[in-house]
């Protein structure tokens, strides 16, 4: 697939659909004139269509003007679009993108058609500014479909391939995940005001601070604990604060959240009988 004469289709462009619409322009992999974004309420994508995008409430129109088909709904959502675009869908034009979370490639080629191929691609919304971290996997999608998709999320973050099991998994760890350190890097934050610091001031020490140890572990390649060591000193500062947080369950607790989000992220979707 030549992504650069493609035209994308984006079914169900709320915020995790516009942000790969975005992330995919601003790498120049895609003019926005090539991208389709649809939704039932038109008139919450007039930006886009300002931006260049080409924006559509038909998800079918949209269907039969694209070659990648990105399936962007919610879980909730799946079964009446999948039923709405079955007659549309060519397994020799299309290749089906679907970013649902807890539906399967089967559960989506047994609406569509066995012989369509279908990608399953987890990213979050970091997409937006090239910083995703996006799972992949396939099954009867071909190498150049499955290398295609792989490049172009590769260009908006980084990019994993793995075994279908682990998607939901991958749900919990990289798409919630963006929340659950978002919400260690406000507490950071709060913390910074309770020591002096003005909101905005350690807001941004917070997040650039967060930045960077993430930074020491994607770049660098570093393990976690090597590097705390480098800030833990005996009868420190460091070790005194990371033993009270640890007293209180910290890791602890973001590991459960974790595990709660990926049992949660099993059911989201409930298939068509």
């Amino acid at each position: 697939m030549d992504l650069a004469h493609a035209t994308i289709s984006i079914l169900g462009s709320g915020n995790i659909g516009c942000a790969i619409g975005e992330g995919i322009v601003s790498a120049g992999l895609v003019a926005p004139s090539r991208i389709i974004l649809t939704r039932r309420s038109v008139e919450h994508l007039d930006r886009y269509k300002e931006q260049g995008f080409r924006v559509s409430s038909d998800n079918v129109e949209a269907l039969k003007a694209s070659e990648l088909v990105i399936i962007a709904v919610t879980p909730q959502r799946l079964n009446a679009l999948l039923a709405e675009i079955k007659d549309t869908v060519s397994a020799e034009r299309h290749v089906v993108v679907s970013i649902v979370s807890g539906a399967t490639i089967a559960q989506i080629q047994r609406a569509l058609g066995a012989d369509v191929p279908v990608i399953r691609v987890m990213p979050n919304t970091a997409i937006a500014i090239r910083e995703s971290m996006t799972c992949i996997s396939a099954h009867n999608a071909g190498e150049s479909h499955l290398k295609a998709v792989a490049r172009l999320f590769e260009a908006i973050g980084k990019v994993v391939v793995i075994d279908e099991s682990l998607m939901v998994p991958a749900t919990a760890l990289c798409a919630c995940g963006i929340a659950f350190f978002l919400r260690a890097i406000r507490a950071a934050s709060q913390g910074g005001i309770e020591i002096g610091f003005h909101a905005e001031d350690a807001l941004l020490m917070a997040a650039q601070t967060a930045r960077g140890a993430a930074s020491l572990l994607v770049e660098a390649g570093n393990h976690p604990e090597r590097e705390v060591d480098k800030v833990t000193t005996p009868q420190g500062c460091t070790i005194s604060g990371l033993n009270q947080m640890e007293h209180n369950g910290f890791s602890s607790a973001l590991i459960k959240g974790i595990v709660t989000s990926a049992k949660k992220a099993a059911v989201l979707y409930a298939p068509k009988e």
